[in-house]
């Protein structure tokens, strides 16, 4: 914190902090329901298992379709009707999801993908709302907090599946998704009482796309993230039903689906601190090798601890990896160009999910459980190269 920073203004801004830390937890809370749910839902509606995965692609390619829209609104109108949209979003979503069970309907459960990942994807700007009402000193750290946030819906999501899969039999999980809309009109609540920047000034000569996306620091953050992503979700996707297939039941894949969720975001209370002390590509370098450990635990056994293991592992890698990619992504900017250098990074980054997401399924039922762990290495390769010419870069500067 800047030592000329007045007490009340340094109080006003980690208000804002902790009710942004709020919105993500809710919001996330969403998508862990639905990474413990979709695939077994999609596997016993559609009639082509490959397709089991299908509803999470098409998720993931609304969150990526929705990094345009959502940079015109936020840069048109500011940052909480943006949020606002965003929340709306995830309620249809969870409804729509509702009707796709209680019809047995797998065309209508995947129309549910759409208005859920637009507000999935909107809700990805939770965490550069957070930089831009923190102070430069201490940006890294509310980056980081309102990541955090994802801890409450790792617990919350997993317990909450796991509790009301049965409430509204014989519709299994149809009770699960009526409660998940709920949590989005909680959020809206929630964006009443936070003070969060208007829309930035628009620039008189705006930098042209091409010029924000072709910057070395850019590409790096951007690759980074979406190798990041793009692996953590490529795995977990698949997990349940590679469980499933194990003879474990859904109790024991949502549990350890919460403990992926859980190391995904509970490092976000220290990486702000770790980036600060040991700079940012020695922490994406660490998350990098955390996913060779994923993969070396993955492939020594199918038992629970082996699962439990590796997708912790892997989500204390994405952490590292994701953390340090949006650190660096606020380094590759102008402020005029926020907006738009945001959009495009999440454009690149859930467009790569999407393809995982869709790919996940196809590769588990085609290739097997141990073709698709091995897909991490390529990747993990391309994100420790990217560390190095980053290092390379700043020592010439």
């Amino acid at each position: 914190m800047g030592i000329d920073t007045p007490a009340p203004a340094v109080a006003a801004m980690k208000k804002n902090v902790f009710l942004l830390f709020l919105c993500q937890a809710l919001m996330h809370a969403s998508v862990v329901g639905q990474v413990t749910m979709s695939a077994l839902i999609g596997h016993s509606l559609a009639s082509d298992k490959a397709l089991a995965t299908l509803p999470m692609a098409l998720q993931m390619a609304a969150t990526m379709a929705a990094s345009i829209p959502a940079g015109l609104i936020f840069a048109r109108l500011g940052r909480k009707p943006g949020f606002v949209l965003g929340a709306v979003g995830a309620c249809l979503g969870s409804l729509t999801f509702a009707l796709g069970i209680w019809q047995g309907s797998f065309f209508i459960y995947c129309l549910g993908a759409v208005p859920a990942g637009l507000g999935f994807g909107i809700s990805q700007h939770y965490r550069f709302a957070a930089a831009e009402v923190a102070t430069p000193d201490y940006r890294p750290r509310a980056v980081s907090l309102v990541m955090a946030g994802g801890v409450l819906s790792a617990i919350f999501g997993p317990e909450l599946v796991k509790h009301s899969r049965e409430s509204l039999a014989p519709f299994l999980f149809l009770g699960t998704y009526l409660v998940l809309a709920v949590l989005p009109l909680i959020c809206l609540a929630l964006l009443s009482m936070a003070r969060l920047p208007p829309a930035p000034p628009r620039p008189r000569v705006a930098t042209p796309l091409a010029g924000i996306i072709t910057r070395p620091a850019f590409l790096t953050a951007a690759i980074t993230g979406a190798m990041a992503y793009g692996t953590m979700n490529l795995v977990m996707t698949s997990t349940p039903l590679e469980m499933q297939l194990c003879g474990f039941g859904i109790a024991a894949s949502a549990t350890v689906i919460q403990m992926h969720a859980v190391s995904m975001f509970a490092p976000g209370f220290v990486t702000g601190r770790l980036i600060a002390r040991f700079g940012v590509r020695r922490i994406i370098t660490v998350g990098a090798l955390l996913n060779l450990g994923c993969v070396a635990v993955g492939l020594a056994g199918n038992g629970f601890a082996h699962f439990g293991a590796a997708l912790m592992l892997l989500g204390v890698g994405w952490n590292f990896m994701f953390v340090g990619a949006t650190s660096l992504l606020a380094e590759a900017h102008r402020p005029e160009e926020r907006v738009r250098a945001q959009a495009a990074n999440d454009f690149i980054v859930f467009g790569t999910v999407a393809c995982t997401a869709f790919a996940s399924g196809a590769i588990h039922a085609q290739a097997g459980w141990v073709a698709l762990n091995l897909l991490l290495l390529p990747a993990v390769a391309v994100a420790l190269v990217l560390m190095v010419l980053q290092g390379r870069r700043v020592k010439l500067a």
